[in-house]
């Protein structure tokens, strides 16, 4: 394990209502695929979507199924633009997905959202759309206690380098300031991250904005080392691959340039088809810079506690070493040096009531 983390095993599991309640530190995931479902299905109901009427059926039409084997086709095919019919809905869901964050004791979280995902088939202005999530979600976090900011994601399979310079152009016409991350979302197969070089060079020329790239999740390390070398990289999304790449480890290290694994994203999309073998474990106590994530747990029917757990229970961890990985997740996050030092010292406050509350 890294330096100054030794390892903690463990002999007995701690019970999910206790790592439920455990503050968490979250920077991989998407708004689109975290929507409370009870929520969603409202929400259709009231725009008179053809969808189940029922809320069962209804769950299982729009998440991937419980123990089913990897399916990426299945897993993209959850993924649904036509919820939406004005702005009030977009800022609706918004602030039922963020207020559902403290059913998690989410500490802090980078939320991500693609906002041409939002004007696809509403015809909706995207810098109305980015202002009204960033403002709802602001509202709602300040109400639970939740330390948020936001990541704008760009997908590779719908626009070029330079359809992408025109959106972030124009998204300067809204208050970004709350905007920490530029992401590389999609089909990193057909649409390599080389593609999109311009593209990120430009926000780097800026200086705005920290650059997240989602990498080797489906591939090889090449397109890591690509992501790093040319689209400027500051942390990669997913990245398993690199368990294969002891030279792209080094540089992880050097670099300090995180990975934002998923475990159950990872198993159901098919980019790591064996949970308890998943590469984070190697990873972590090989030094590598590694912070936990969930992605999508809506569309995953999963919380990011469940991934907690079955790191917890496949790699032999305990409630100390999830903590540590927290404390050292402070540096994956693209806050400035002064933030993430003042958000630590309310966390580690946070997790001494936490222990104390359950006697840990």
């Amino acid at each position: 394990m890294e330096a100054g983390m030794h390892k903690i095993v463990n002999d007995t599991h701690p019970s999910r209502d206790i790592i439920l309640k455990m503050p968490k530190i979250e920077v991989h995931r998407h708004l689109e695929g975290t929507y409370p479902i009870k929520s969603l299905f409202k929400m259709a109901m009231k725009n008179n979507l053809d969808v189940p009427s029922d809320i069962d059926t209804f769950k299982k039409t729009f998440q991937f199924p419980k123990n089913h084997k990897p399916d990426f086709l299945l897993f993209l095919s959850k993924f649904k633009k036509f919820w939406y019919k004005s702005i009030d809905d977009v800022k609706y869901i918004t602030l039922k997905s963020v207020e559902a964050l403290a059913d998690e004791n989410i500490f802090y979280i980078e939320l991500r959202f693609n906002p041409l995902h939002f004007t696809e088939l509403t015809n909706l202005d995207p810098c109305e759309v980015t202002q009204a999530i960033i403002e709802t979600g602001d509202s709602a976090a300040k109400k639970i206690g939740l330390h948020i900011r936001y990541i704008l994601t760009f997908n590779r399979g719908i626009q070029t380098a330079n359809e992408m310079i025109h959106t972030y152009k124009l998204l300067h016409n809204s208050d970004l300031s709350r905007v920490v991350g530029i992401d590389l979302a999609g089909d990193e197969i057909n649409y390599p991250p080389e593609l999109f070089t311009p593209f990120f060079d430009l926000v780097k020329k800026d200086g705005q904005f920290r650059i997240d790239i989602h990498a080797g999740e489906v591939t090889d390390t090449n397109n890591i080392w690509t992501s790093i070398d040319q689209l400027h990289a500051d942390r990669i999304g997913h990245g398993v691959s690199a368990i294969n790449d002891p030279k792209l480890q080094n540089v992880l290290k050097e670099k300090q340039i995180f990975l934002a694994q998923c475990i159950t994203s990872n198993y159901q999309t098919g980019a790591w088809e064996d949970e308890p073998s998943h590469p984070m474990k190697d990873l972590v106590e090989s030094g590598v810079p590694v912070t936990i994530a969930s992605d999508d747990p809506t569309i995953q029917d999963s919380l990011l506690t469940d991934d907690y757990m079955k790191a917890i229970v496949n790699f032999n961890w305990n409630i100390d070493s999830i903590i540590q990985l927290n404390l050292k997740s402070f540096d994956s996050t693209f806050l400035t040096n002064q933030e993430k030092d003042k958000l630590k010292k309310e966390y580690l406050l946070s997790i001494e009531s936490f222990k104390n509350k359950f006697r840990l």
